[in-house]
């Protein structure tokens, strides 16, 4: 068995990266060779990737190392392969939507944020698996393929979604940082489960124009990395705000919100959040509880809201006819929205924007809000038949993912399974909107204390 090339970008991040070629120490077109090697020796088994894009991927590399050498810097993020989530139209390859529905109308062009990450020198490797139209918690396609989480080798595991091939491919190290989208939790469910870090912007940070509309009222793009020191990275080299630097402990008021986000927690998902909260507490953090009775509300109202707007951008039509090819998992959340009326959708919308402002105010006097980020480790891959089986489920059934994104929050979910050991578990840190810089900032800080997480075995994938 030949012996897997090291990821070029695990030892020193974003950060270290930037320093060597600048040094002259590696090359660009070295750094997205490595890559191609890896995905090519891994993702046979792991299945991340919907499209790579060797060739062009390879020209933009060594053209890039001919700009550096001439002088020509194009910022913290040149050279930088990235694996972009397969709902972001993206030029010169396919964008399926992780469907056989030809959805092309609904996305266009190649939008602002992907040229944003071309004029910062961005190498984009290619597209990464999505759940169908990017509606699912699982990561579970049924249609075009569902990637194996690299937790356990054995037993295939969800990766959770709708961003799964962004957080297997961020685990398995096949690229320098991935794209996703996150509209109830699609980054921060894939951080969590996949044992990276995620970042969910605030609601208009990043522009959606040319990515698959699912909830145009909640869409957001955001990043999966290695560490939350990248994903800030990441964040000042698309927003030219300076990176933001860690926090002292001592000081951070954080709040732990209730009810129902500590609710029916998996055993080693208690455990490691315990662990987590211990040592942020002994380093001088505080934490202390905080009544959210609206986080009830929350889980009612996503029953109606996500299929409502899935169906109204989709179109009834268009789901009528092709819903038998559907995953089953899919059509069953679209059944949902089918029969929701305007006078059941304009009060939720209402109250979503009211919720905003209540949220807000309860922000105030909190540096953010910590919770689990899901309440299970990854559970086993079920086969089509015996989700067909299974009565359909509510689209959100808890609220700690979706309650950011309703009340217009920002949010990270850091990995720290390893303070416990086990099966990846996520810690979700909520900052009030527009504080990406404050939120990464005490991200880096929890990153400090709690230490680096471990990586997956992936010589079984070989």
């Amino acid at each position: 068995m030949a012996a897997l090339v090291p990821d070029p970008l695990a030892a020193d991040g974003i950060a270290g990266f930037a320093a060597r070629i600048r040094r002259g120490e590696t090359t660009i077109a070295a750094t997205l060779t490595a890559y191609l090697e890896r995905i090519a020796a891994l993702d046979g088994r792991l299945g991340a990737f919907e499209h790579v894009a060797a060739e062009p991927a390879l020209a933009v590399a060594q053209a890039l190392d001919k700009l550096l050498a001439a002088g020509t810097d194009l910022g913290p993020l040149m050279g930088v392969p990235v694996a972009v989530k397969d709902i972001v139209a993206t030029e010169g390859m396919p964008t399926t939507v992780g469907s056989n529905v030809d959805v092309a109308d609904l996305i266009g062009p190649e939008g602002a944020f992907m040229r944003s990450l071309r004029r910062a020198g961005c190498v984009i490797l290619g597209k990464v698996k999505t759940v169908e139209f990017a509606a699912g918690g699982t990561g579970i396609n049924y249609v075009r393929g569902t990637p194996w989480n690299p937790w356990d080798a054995e037993t295939q595991r969800e990766p959770s979604g709708s961003s799964s091939g962004s957080g297997v491919a961020m685990a398995a190290g096949l690229c320098g940082f991935a794209v996703g989208s996150d509209t109830t939790g699609s980054i921060r469910g894939p951080a969590a489960h996949c044992g990276v870090f995620g970042h969910k912007t605030t609601k208009g940070m990043w522009p959606t124009d040319g990515v698959y509309p699912l909830v145009p009222t909640l869409d957001t793009l955001g990043s999966l990395t290695r560490s939350a020191a990248d994903a800030a990275q990441i964040f000042a080299g698309l927003t030219r705000a300076p990176v933001p630097v860690p926090v002292a402990a001592r000081g951070l008021r954080l709040g732990r919100p209730s009810p129902l986000f500590f609710e029916n927690l998996d055993a080693q998902v208690e455990r490691a959040i315990a662990e987590a909260f211990a040592r942020l507490t002994a380093a001088g953090v505080e934490i202390v509880p905080v009544d959210v009775p609206e986080a009830v509300e929350i889980v009612d109202d996503f029953v109606d809201f996500l299929p409502m707007e899935m169906i109204a951008c989709l179109g009834r039509a268009r789901f009528l006819a092709h819903r038998a090819e559907m995953d089953p998992l899919v059509a069953a959340r679209g059944d949902a929205g089918l029969d929701v009326s305007a006078d059941t959708y304009i009060p939720l919308l209402r109250r979503h924007r009211e919720l905003c402002g209540i949220a807000a105010r309860r922000m105030h006097g909190f540096d953010g809000w910590v919770t689990p980020t899901r309440p299970t480790v990854p559970a086993p891959v079920v086969s089509r038949a015996e989700a067909e089986a299974r009565p359909p489920t509510p689209p959100n059934q808890w609220p700690n993912t979706p309650a950011v994104s309703y009340f217009g929050l920002c949010a990270s979910s850091s990995p720290v399974h390893g303070l416990t050991g086990g099966l990846p578990v996520g810690l979700q840190l909520m900052c009030p909107g527009g504080a990406d810089a404050r939120l990464l900032a005490i991200a880096r800080t929890f990153e400090e204390i709690l230490g680096p997480p471990p990586k997956p075995e992936l010589a079984p994938f070989l």
